[in-house]
């Protein structure tokens, strides 16, 4: 059947962009540049937990709790070298700042295979577009020193929006500024809950970027299911 599409919503994270390297690869390599020696296992089992924990704590950055997401990145960063041994509150500032400041830059990310060729596409096509993101203030940015801004006519982060995926509030506020409404508009990420059923259960399509089955979720029709990026175009163009 014939999807009439006038808008096309796009998660960024393992979507579009992905990092170059493991966090706590990175993290380690900015404490050695400051003569720390810091194991990079050790860092990433660290950030995993401080991460989960502030995000259950304050979710989506703090929005509403006093806390700007900067705010909430620096804790995120000086508590995870804190946990893998790193004692001293200078070092920390200094790193956590250096840290911030380097995941807004192109070198910390890269594009998807078929990600700039895809967006290209589709907006040859006439497609409206734009980006639905549980991500802070720090995307627009990104996706400008990255060369993909161009193609979206809004960039919404859940920072900006006061709600984060799966809260069916942010997609409504794309569904706004895309003009459209959920039957006209697709959102296309690589989460299952957060972006393919969340977008569904606004009453959009959605389609899952995804490699193969994974085991523990419910199956996606395999018309929903995009092997890569460059599927879309076949899934969308009938």
């Amino acid at each position: 059947a014939m999807l009439r599409l006038r808008l096309l919503t796009w998660d960024v994270k393992d979507t579009l962009l992905r990092l170059r390297q493991p966090v706590g690869l990175s993290y380690a390599a900015e404490a050695r540049a400051q003569g720390l020696q810091v194991q990079p296992e050790a860092l990433g089992r660290s950030f995993r937990e401080v991460y989960g924990a502030q995000s259950r704590r304050f979710p989506n950055y703090g929005h509403g709790q006093g806390l700007s997401s900067r705010q909430w990145w620096l804790d995120v960063v000086k508590q995870s070298f804190r946990l893998s041994g790193v004692q001293d509150e200078a070092a920390l500032t200094k790193l956590a700042e250096k840290l911030y400041r380097d995941y807004c830059s192109p070198h910390t990310w890269e594009l998807l295979p078929g990600a700039a060729d895809t967006l290209s596409r589709c907006r040859q096509l006439g497609f409206c577009m734009g980006v639905v993101s549980n991500f802070d203030s720090r995307l627009e940015a990104i996706l400008s020193q990255c060369q993909l801004r161009q193609h979206f006519q809004f960039v919404l982060t859940s920072e900006a929006a006061g709600f984060a995926k799966p809260d069916r509030r942010i997609f409504e506020q794309a569904l706004r500024l895309g003009g459209a409404r959920p039957e006209q508009a697709a959102h296309i990420g690589d989460d299952y809950s957060r972006d393919y059923r969340a977008a569904r259960a606004a009453g959009m399509h959605s389609f899952l970027l995804r490699a193969a089955e994974h085991g523990q979720e419910p199956p996606v029709p395999p018309e929903h299911l995009l092997p890569t990026l460059g599927h879309l175009l076949a899934r969308i163009e009938k």
